[in-house]
């Protein structure tokens, strides 16, 4: 089974990211499950409908989410309906929030599951991911071996545990939230792909997707800023490639991807 997971899409240059290079990474690594993190596509806040059903058309098979799902109000009108789209397992009152937290997706004869948790370390009041991981994990296993974890978390320390504790439980964990890409992708010794942090796909001339000079005049300053998500500009887009045995479901290779005006896509 080949996966592609493109990392935290946000705002209108990273939507134009997707569209112009996802036909690209098709034709090269055809694979047979494309999982896209979308929390900050809609002008780096949330997500809206409008955005999330042209992705689909674009060939992503499922959308996650993370800390910035409900930043965007839209998403209380379509989020039920949402049959692909998933958003942290772990909220404390999970069973009253909107969504669900794992998907199982098809492609013929296979499926994948997709599991979207949150970490606790500056992240605010979540359940236990590791517990909430655990429990999602067994309940895919009755249909599938492959699953795919999506660690929308901040601390590194945080995902390397994760990703140690589940690994041979699953096919891959990689992390989100961060933005920037980590040079750390491996698979681990009992088969599981993973990668503290995918990076992000936006601006590439800016501050974790945001306009750098609103960034710098806060850490400056120490001053309340609003941080704005530019609208035009040269972009980014950060996305790791995972390819697993079909019958067990561990990961025989993972490959991150990255395309920039310093790291040209190439043919």
């Amino acid at each position: 089974m080949r996966i592609l997971f493109i990392g935290d899409v946000s705002g209108t240059v990273g939507q134009k990211m997707v569209h112009d290079y996802l036909p690209r990474l098709r034709q090269r690594y055809k694979p047979h499950f494309i999982i896209l993190n979308g929390e900050n596509a809609a002008d780096g806040r949330g997500i809206t409908e409008q955005i999330y059903k042209e992705l689909l058309t674009q060939g992503v098979d499922l959308v996650t989410m993370g800390n910035h799902t409900w930043d965007n109000y839209d998403i209380f009108n379509f989020m039920d309906e949402a049959t692909r789209m998933i958003r942290p397992a772990n909220y404390e009152n999970n069973e009253e929030v909107p969504g669900v937290g794992m998907r199982i997706i098809n492609n013929n004869a296979q499926k994948l599951a997709v599991i979207n948790l949150t970490g606790r370390s500056y992240m605010g009041s979540f359940d236990d991911p590791f517990r909430v991981g655990e429990e999602l994990i067994a309940e895919a296993k009755k249909e599938t071996n492959h699953i795919l974890i999506d660690f929308h978390a901040e601390a590194t320390s945080e995902k390397q545990a994760l990703g140690w504790y589940v690994d041979g439980k699953v096919s891959a964990l990689v992390g989100t939230h961060t933005h920037v890409q980590t040079n750390d992708a491996r698979v681990l010794p009992n088969g599981t792909a993973y990668q503290t942090d995918v990076g992000m796909t936006g601006v590439y001339n800016g501050i974790l997707g945001m306009q750098k000079e609103s960034m710098i005049e806060n850490f400056r300053t120490q001053l309340p800023t609003r941080f704005e998500t530019p609208d035009q500009g040269p972009g980014q887009l950060n996305a790791t490639f995972i390819e697993t045995d079909d019958q067990t479901g561990h990961a025989k290779k993972i490959k991150p991807i990255r395309i920039d005006d310093d790291t040209l896509f190439m043919d």
